[in-house]
């Protein structure tokens, strides 16, 4: 009788842990190929979307093509994130500059959210995983030693069947965590080098489109105060040659 009859014969424990495993594998290698296509992806996706935005003449040219360029839209809620909204909320109040930066940001971590997705998932399998193969053989090993002593007869035979199909739970256990601390991993420094491709592109975005420091509504009117001739800069009465 193979391992694999004797895990489906088991108890609910073993079973419970072996599908728990295998639920746990088929998770993480989904979201392991899903990741790794949207990643790679994104990665060229990025670099041609903020090239393109560079070469258009003007911004609305620049949404109109990035489409074509930013497949994950990536780079175009950023874009779309730059028209302010419309007066008579309080999302409208207060400095253009500090409005143009808080709607640019929330657009960064909507995105940088997508990016991230799943990676919980795979941390979450690669710390727990190894545990849980663990239970399994723990588990196993406890009722071989039980079944041993209710049948009176301890042999190395009896033994060694037993305990080595229990500890094969430790080993799928293992199978099932390294492939997602690995992935963990490689998808981390890859989501790190696009975030900085964001950020910088955001910050780019801002500084062209935010307006110079200084300028108000009230600008113009105090520079024509300060123009001759007018009633700012007149002779007091009673101060002229007489």
């Amino acid at each position: 009788m193979s391992w694999i009859d004797r895990l489906l014969q088991g108890d609910g424990v073993t079973r419970g842990v072996a599908l728990l495993l295998l639920l746990m594998s088929v998770a993480s290698w989904v979201v392991i190929l899903w990741k790794a296509w949207m990643l790679r992806r994104a990665t060229v996706d990025v670099a041609r979307g903020v090239t393109a935005f560079w070469q258009a003449p003007d911004q609305e040219a620049a949404l109109a093509r990035m489409p074509v360029f930013d497949r994950d839209r990536l780079l175009l809620p950023l874009l779309q994130a730059t028209r302010l909204e419309g007066a008579g909320t309080l999302a409208a109040a207060g400095d253009p500059a500090a409005r143009l930066t808080r709607v640019l940001r929330n657009a960064l971590h909507k995105v940088l959210g997508r990016l991230q997705f799943g990676q919980v998932l795979l941390a979450t399998v690669g710390s727990t995983a190894p545990f849980v193969g663990l239970l399994g053989t723990v588990w196993g090993i406890y009722g071989a030693l039980i079944g041993m002593a209710d049948s009176g007869q301890i042999t190395i035979d009896k033994v060694a069947g037993p305990v080595g199909e229990a500890l094969i739970m430790t080993a799928a256990g293992l199978a099932v965590a390294i492939p997602a601390v690995l992935a963990y991993n490689v998808f981390g420094r890859f989501i790190a080098r696009i975030e900085a491709d964001l950020e910088g592109f955001a910050r780019d975005l801002r500084e062209i489109l935010a307006p110079p420091r200084g300028v108000s509504a009230a600008s113009p009117s105090r520079g024509r105060h300060q123009q001759p001739g007018e009633a700012g800069s007149a002779v007091a009465p009673g101060e002229d040659g007489g």
